[in-house]
C-alpha cells in the first residue's frame, strides 16, 4: 500500500501523515508514504486544496486533515 502525502510540508501534512501511518498500523499493514511537496506536480495531480492523501493513486481527501480512525475506514 502507498500512501501519498500532497502539500508544502506544514503542520498540517505531518499530522496528515502521522494519522495515515498510524490507520496502516492499526490494521497491521506494510505501507510506503511518498511526499510530494512541488507545487506544480501537486497541480498536476489535480489538487486544489491541500493538504491531500492518496492511497494507491486514488485521492481519498484534499483539503483537510482527517483522523486515523477515518482513515482506517477508506482502507477497509
Amino acid at each position: 500500500m502507498k500512501f501519498t502525502i500532497y502539500g508544502s510540508g506544514c503542520a498540517k501534512c505531518k499530522q496528515l501523515t502521522a494519522n495515515a501511518e498510524d490507520a496502516a498500523n492499526a490494521q497491521g499493514l506494510e505501507y510506503e508514504v511518498e511526499k510530494v511537496t512541488d507545487t506544480n506536480a501537486i497541480i498536476d495531480a489535480g489538487i486544489m486544496r491541500t493538504p491531500a492523501l492518496a492511497i494507491d493513486g486514488e485521492i481519498v481527501v484534499e483539503g483537510k486533515v482527517i483522523n486515523a480512525n477515518d482513515i482506517q475506514q477508506l482502507l477497509a
